[in-house]
């Protein structure tokens, strides 16, 4: 594992609109600019409020330029973690993972074992979509009840890191509305999953988690 979020307290009662938002960009060395490097993870629930969606960025600040060539790596899995019961214990795994153009998806299903170690669940195949190519309309696939896709998208969090720097620094006391975002204009890598709350266990709160893990 390279680096991971935890994030904890995702309810799934009745008709709740529910938003989970987490960023996290460059700020960890031992993946910063690379392409394991984890910048977001947003869990809602769908516009269908009988599902879940799980989003997770990765290799955040692409310029156009660098976005023309980005590409997922073939050699790291993204790994949705899902805890049902409370334990902060990974119960599912969700594992999304690319190859030759395409991104094959996995579970959920319980993990082999719990922890920063995985195995590919190939046995749970969930589906696969073709990873949507730079400057091309989105390609969303649905399969098993789950709909999926893989690419290249906007960088969705907004930050005036500007106006950050300048509180910590006491030359500023608050933010400004609405601020200028540091983020605009550049893109990430972006895996998204919906699928069924049936599909997870559980009745009612959540865990959830996202890994990067290099084979």
């Amino acid at each position: 594992m390279k680096k991971s979020k935890i994030l904890l307290g995702l309810a799934l009662t009745g008709v709740l609109a529910i938003t989970l938002i987490a960023a996290d960009h460059i700020d960890a060395p031992a993946v910063q600019g690379g392409k394991s490097d984890i910048t977001d993870l947003y869990a809602f629930q769908g516009s269908n409020t009988n599902n879940m969606v799980f989003v997770a960025n990765v290799q955040g600040l692409l310029t156009p330029t660098a976005s023309a060539s980005a590409s997922f790596d073939e050699n790291v899995m993204v790994e949705f973690n899902i805890d049902n019961n409370g334990d902060n214990v990974e119960d599912l795994v969700i594992q999304a993972i690319p190859r030759n153009g395409v991104m094959f998806f996995f579970g959920p299903v319980a993990p082999g074992t719990a922890g920063t170690t995985s195995m590919v669940k190939t046995e749970k195949p969930l589906g696969s979509i073709s990873i949507t190519p730079y400057g091309s309309e989105p390609i969303i696939t649905t399969n098993n009840g789950a709909k999926m896709f893989a690419g290249l998208r906007d960088d969705p969090f907004f930050f005036d890191f500007g106006q950050y720097s300048a509180i910590i620094a006491g030359t500023a006391t608050s933010f400004n509305n609405p601020g200028s975002d540091t983020f605009a204009g550049s893109n990430v890598m972006s895996i998204v999953v919906e699928l069924p709350k049936s599909l997870l266990g559980g009745t009612g709160t959540l865990n959830t988690w996202v890994e990067t893990k290099k084979k």
